[in-house]
Formats: C-alpha cells, structure tokens, sequence
C-alpha cells in the first residue's frame, strides 16, 4: 500500500525518567513498524505494554516485540515539509503492585513524500469500539469545499475550510458533531504547553465570538464544515488542530449536542436548526452534561483527531 514511500529516517525519544538503561530499537519499514524494547535489569511486566492500541507480538520478562502495520494500532499521520511521519506511543501501563512507574515514549517514522503527493492531511481515524463499520475523518479542504487542500499554509486572516464526517454501514443515521477543538503547536496534546480553544462547551464554536469563523450549511447530516479564520496562535510555527468528534442521533439534539456559532448582531444560532437557538444560549456559560438516548454506546460514538501541521504565516 505504501511502498512508494522511501524510508528516510527514524526517531525515538526517551521521554520516562529511570529508562536509561533501556534498549530501544526501531525499524521503519514502507508500510510496516518493528519495535523493542529491551531491558535486562527491569522489573516491568512486558504484557502491560502497548504500542498505541496494539499488544506486544511477543515478549518475555526482559523484551518486548512489537511487529505491526502503520494502518493498525491508530498510528497519526501527520505532513512536515517535505515529509511524511507516522507518529504513535509505546506505554507501558504498570500495576498496583509494581515498583515501575507508567510511563510513555513517543515513536516517530519519517518518510520522505514523493514530489507529486499532496497532503491530505487527514487518515481515517479508527473503528469505534462496538459499532460495525464506523469511520470517522477530518481534513483539510479547499475553499469549495471540493476536493482536499492542496496547501497546508493559511495566511493570517484566511478561512481554513475544514470538514469532518462519520461512515456508516448498516447502523442508523447518524449527525456529525464537534464537541470540542483546540489549536497546539504540537501533535501531543498532552505535553502542549499552550493551546488556543476553537470550539468548547460542548460544540460552541467561541472563536466565532472574536473572528469570521462559522459552520457552513450541511450538504448531508454526517458531514460538518467548519470554516475557521486563520489565527495569530503559533503564528509561523507548526500548528496542529485536535478535536474531539461525535456521531448522535439527529433526533437527539440538545445543550450537550449540538454546533453552535455565534452570528454578529443576532447572538448564538444553533447551525441544524435556527428556530431551537436557545439550546446554544448556554454557550456563555456552561453548557453540562446530561444523560441521554445515543446510538449504539451509553453516551454516545466519541473519536479524537488531529489536523497537521499546518502553517499561519504574517504577510503583513
């Protein structure tokens, strides 16, 4: 599937404290990872390993074997330049009985992109646990709304369109939410230092408040277009998006489901249905969380997912 993609280089951080002893090797293949981890002195548990949704392929009390496909264990593909990285986590979950702590190390595949490859900045994200045949996606998009951004920088004030949407085979119709969105200046959320809130609250897009940015008119209930307004957050720096998406029943809308924008000189408008704009009027506050029917799982079909890198340059 990928063997057009040369191998270019890996990279591996050792980010845990107390590892250094750790013996990491990593092998990068055209569609394929080898991962392991070996330590003679560790007490770990090897089967509390996991390379990001994956098992170990084999281990024993000091190795750890991870031979997998980059189209499995939810690794992040991700656009740099000239380059194409496969991005994931080795973690090891520990035990109430062990003395070694959690820990995690992030594990990069680099590849360089042929020249006549655009950056579809997007991948289907994964299958949502227990629903058949349920994808999720997002991505960049040009300005119609046509086809995939051929370009990954936005100047200053530019709209970046966006479009995320849900596939679903043999499962009742389902509506495509944004319950929340958040620009870093890096893919790992968990280690951004700073993040700029796109949309929160549980879909109100606040950056609508303070630019252009709003939801397009849907073309079909498992689609939404954003159309966001490019941003001085991480002006000339990479910029990843990450946002949390949802499928729900389109009958279910409420304070808690819902895409809201807010509409200078008229307020917060509710995008599937302006007449029921009070469901948004908590955008302000605090819209909480409330039980209700979902389609298929207790509260909800939920999938996080990263836009990136791309680029907001000042051509002032």
């Amino acid at each position: 599937m990928m063997a057009f993609f040369w191998y270019h280089e890996l990279l591996l951080w050792l980010v845990a404290v107390g590892l250094a002893a750790a013996d990491l090797k990593l092998d990068c293949g055209p569609d394929y990872v080898t991962l392991v981890w070996s330590d003679s002195r560790s007490q770990a548990d090897a089967s509390l390993f996991r390379l990001g949704s994956c098992f170990p392929t084999t281990f024993t009390t000091q190795e750890v074997v991870f031979n997998v496909e980059l189209d499995n264990c939810n690794f992040r593909r991700l656009v740099s330049g000239n380059e194409l990285n496969y991005t994931n986590d080795l973690f090891y979950m520990s035990s109430r009985d062990s003395y070694v702590l959690p820990f995690t190390l992030p594990v990069v595949c680099s590849y360089q992109r042929p020249k006549d490859w655009y950056p579809i900045l997007y991948d289907p994200v994964s299958s949502t646990y227990g629903v058949e045949d349920l994808v999720f996606y997002i991505e960049l998009m040009n300005a119609d709304f046509s086809g995939p951004a051929e370009t990954a920088t936005f100047p200053l004030g530019s709209m970046i369109p966006i479009m995320a949407s849900v596939e679903a085979v043999a499962h009742q119709p389902l509506l495509l939410l944004l319950e929340e969105c958040v620009a870093a200046t890096t893919s790992d959320l968990e280690i951004a230092v700073e993040t700029y809130t796109i949309i929160t609250n549980k879909g109100c897009l606040v950056d609508s408040k303070i630019s252009h940015s709003k939801f397009e008119q849907r073309q079909k209930a498992s689609e939404l277009r954003l159309l966001l307004q490019a941003f001085r957050f991480g002006l000339g720096q990479e910029v990843y998006i990450h946002c949390t998406m949802v499928a729900w029943d389109p009958n279910g809308l409420g304070s808690t489901k819902k895409a809201c924008h807010y509409v200078k000189d008229h307020g917060w408008e509710l995008l599937d249905n302006p007449v029921y704009s009070s469901i948004c009027d908590c955008c302000d506050s605090s819209c909480k969380t409330r039980r209700a029917r979902s389609p298929g799982a207790g509260n909800g079909l939920f999938q996080k997912a990263v836009i990136g890198p791309l680029t907001i340059p000042d051509l002032a």
